[in-house]
């Protein structure tokens, strides 16, 4: 079975030339993640999709274009970025619009991903909510804040989604890897290599070496194991590019956990065929006692307000670690002076001592008007905080690159979960609502 990862993020582009060759290999699925954790907490907890609209419309007219020159299913997950039901249905009417416009009639099988919260609340009550690494303390409330919480769906979701027929599949939030390994467990191949070349392949041709920019990947998968080969001819994987792959964005460098299980590719081998293709053999996959899917959480925290600039001053930059505590301190009182409500201020530092720092303060409050009030304050307190040593008169400490130096951020969201749910009985498939449309 082969098939095309088209790009590591939908919206972030790939070379026509690379599906046209792809298609041309015959693939049985296209598919692209597009969505992550990576860029925080924002596009979960607002809904905003972390591309422009313009981008994810051209990868998308391609890929559908592509997925339907082969004949085959398009697999889109974590749908916008956060993976939230509106994200779902926007995609749906972007399938929908440009559906139209090509004269296409399709089947489109939405996995909605925002589960019941009450279901939610009954298993923390139940003891079937587990903190992974890093969680933050929940209760009950955490179910009744504002903004989203989705569960990761897993291959199992997909392969639903997918007999139902549908020409595509839109997932919410979706294990990356479960994208390219739902149609492949459903055709019986060995999990392992299902699931590795699955967690190699889910962000397309990163696993080429030196990489300038997003493109497709083909995958092969035979009795063995699998084949990768970049579909642009100028990228070439090597062992150590693909090997470097699955270290990728997982705590345990061989451990990739599922809600089904958990792949271990310590014993895994990489063999380059030739100066561009790398095939891998081994690994083990172990079906997990209790299915599990992760949650996870983001609500409102308040509204961003900040600025920023650089310290060159030697003598500041030898004392720079006290002098920002002096300041932090000092902001916190000064902030009570003209604070409405509960606020939260940061102060940060980048970069080394001996020539240059930048210098980060950020002030939370719980309006635009009150963060952007307390950033104003506190930029002069920072501006002419005294230097030790410094004799003189008054004092200026960095060197701001905008006027008005205080920059209005808008809303700002916190992760409220990042937890294992145990799954039960039906709840595998009924937790996940999903619908079939049709298109076009």
């Amino acid at each position: 079975m082969r098939y095309v990862a088209l790009t590591g993020s939908l919206g972030c582009g790939f070379r026509e030339e690379s599906l046209a060759a792809g298609v041309a290999a015959g693939p049985a699925f296209i598919g692209s993640d597009s969505g992550s954790t990576d860029g925080g907490p924002y596009y979960l907890g607002s809904g905003d999709w972390i591309w422009a609209d313009a981008a994810y419309e051209r990868d998308l007219r391609l890929g559908l274009a592509g997925a339907r020159r082969a004949g085959v299913p398009l697999i889109i997950g974590s749908c916008g970025g956060g993976g939230g039901d509106d994200a779902v249905t926007g995609y749906l009417d972007l399938v929908e619009r440009i559906a139209r416009g090509e004269g296409w009639r399709l089947r489109v099988a939405c996995v909605f991903c925002e589960p019941d919260r009450a279901v939610m609340k009954a298993k923390l009550l139940d003891g079937l909510l587990l903190p992974l690494p890093g969680a933050p303390a929940i209760e009950s409330a955490t179910f009744d804040a504002d903004g989203h919480i989705v569960a990761m769906a897993g291959a199992e979701q997909i392969e639903w989604a997918l007999a139902t027929g549908a020409d595509v599949v839109l997932v919410g939030r979706c294990a990356d890897a479960a994208i390219y390994a739902a149609m492949p467990l459903a055709a019986g191949f060995e999990p392992a290599s299902v699931w590795n070349a699955a967690k190699i392949a889910e962000c397309g041709a990163a696993a080429a070496e030196n990489r300038s920019g997003q493109d497709s990947l083909l995958v092969t998968l035979d009795d063995d194991g699998f084949v990768l080969e970049p579909l642009d001819p100028a990228l070439r994987c090597t062992p150590a590019s693909v090997a470097a792959h699955t270290l990728y964005e997982v705590s345990d460098p061989y451990r990739l956990v599922m809600p089904s299980g958990v792949l271990d590719s310590s014993a895994a081998t990489y063999t380059a065929l030739d100066d561009r293709r790398v095939r891998v053999t081994g690994g083990t996959w172990t079906p997990a006692e209790r299915y599990t899917v992760k949650l996870e959480g983001s609500a409102p925290l308040g509204f961003l307000s900040g600025f920023w600039g650089t310290v060159r001053d030697p003598m500041l930059l030898l004392q720079l670690p006290q002098w920002c505590a002096a300041v932090e301190d000092r902001l916190r009182s000064r902030l009570k002076e003209v604070a409405s409500g509960d606020f939260q201020v940061q102060l940060r530092t980048f970069g080394g001592r001996d020539v240059e720092a930048v210098l980060v303060v950020d002030v939370v409050g719980q309006t635009q008007e009150d963060a952007s009030a307390m950033a104003r304050a506190a930029y002069h307190v920072a501006l002419h905080w005294p230097i030790v040593g410094w004799s003189g008169g008054s004092v200026t400490t960095f060197a701001h690159p905008y006027s008005a130096p205080v920059v209005d951020r808008g809303p700002v969201y916190r992760f409220t979960l990042n937890h294992a749910m145990v799954l039960e009985g039906d709840e595998p498939e009924t937790l996940f609502r999903t619908t079939v449309e049709e298109v076009g």
